[in-house]
């Protein structure tokens, strides 16, 4: 009998189509809407969000895309299809006829159900989705579960399904991590501190349960250690606050700036919680980050890429869906 074929979902956030205001507020608006992101009464947010935050932030985040667009497209649309490459080749190595891989989007085309659809009409009576976020927050991983049972729950005939919650500590990652840090020591020495700058969510999440920072710190610490890093060494923080709720601290910002004022000249920055380079990445962190650290006093910060398509990510990566087997 024949194996039957698997299909491998990669689930992202998604992106704009083009870094101009029309079309980063359509993004926007849909991620922007979804309860999972933003915890408040829809009857209030959501004509604040189409009336006052979209107008305004549309512009904006436009501009900011505009500063890292590529001619290939949206930077996580490019590193995203790479990982997507290279898992397809990894997993395909060994069983080539058995695994259909593919990426979806949150909030952006192609969407959650129609790549869904499309590996059920290529045969796929086995589903794997993994979500491209390490470490689980109801804001991201909550939200794939989301659009995965939405579509599901519809069909008559059930796949057998598999949602990888998160990886936040698989020795394979974190050994991926550390590779990518070594290979910067080599070029640029290690004397500089190592931030690790994790994606932010408000406290009151927190809270209410999510596992979301004891994960990133659980990232962090083994990362350290696989490195050899004491903790004056290293440190941690979060990025990309939004709104005047209280929200995970340090934020980035103000540990760069404490960074330069305490005497720190050389930083190197990382971004583990995001499988591949996007807007927070390269933006705010690689081009943003390195204008508050200089400002403050710094003379020499590096941003060191996400996993992207490395070899290492992938084969990672392709050892968690084998593990669901």
């Amino acid at each position: 009998m024949s194996t039957p074929r698997t299909g491998v979902l990669l689930v992202n956030t998604g992106t704009p189509t083009a870094p101009r205001a029309p079309e980063v507020r359509r993004f926007l608006r849909r991620f922007l809407a979804d309860p999972r992101v933003v915890e408040l009464p829809r009857l209030f947010w959501l004509p604040l969000l189409n009336g006052v935050i979209l107008p305004l932030r549309g512009p904006r985040s436009a501009r900011n895309y505009q500063r890292i667009w590529t001619e290939a497209g949206s930077p996580l649309a490019v590193y995203g299809m790479q990982l997507r490459n290279a898992l397809a080749s990894e997993l395909q190595r060994t069983e080539p006829d058995r695994w259909l891989v593919d990426v979806a989007y949150l909030y952006a085309e192609p969407n959650v159900p129609a790549q869904l659809a499309a590996m059920r009409a290529a045969g796929a009576r086995r589903l794997i989705v993994l979500p491209m976020y390490p470490q689980c927050s109801g804001t991201t991983t909550g939200a794939v579960f989301d659009q995965v049972s939405d579509v599901t729950r519809r069909w008559r005939a059930l796949p057998e399904l598999r949602l990888i919650g998160d990886y936040h500590d698989d020795p394979h990652y974190i050994a991926a991590l550390a590779a990518s840090v070594r290979e910067h020591w080599e070029r640029r020495g290690r004397d500089a501190h190592l931030l690790m700058s994790f994606h932010g969510i408000p406290q009151a999440l927190v809270r209410k349960g999510d596992d979301y920072e004891r994960q990133c710190h659980a990232t962090g610490a083994l990362l350290a250690e696989a490195l050899g890093l004491s903790q004056p060494e290293w440190s941690l923080s979060f990025q990309s606050r939004f709104g005047a709720a209280k929200w995970l601290g340090p934020a980035t910002d103000d540990r760069l700036e404490e960074l330069a004022a305490s005497g720190t000249r050389r930083l190197v920055v990382m971004c583990p919680g995001f499988a591949v380079d996007c807007l927070e990445t390269l933006e705010e962190i690689a081009i943003g980050g390195r204008e508050i650290f200089m400002h403050a006093g710094g003379t020499d910060y590096d941003y060191i890429p996400a996993l992207n398509g490395r070899a290492d990510h992938a084969a990672a990566l392709a050892r968690l869906i084998r593990a669901q087997d």
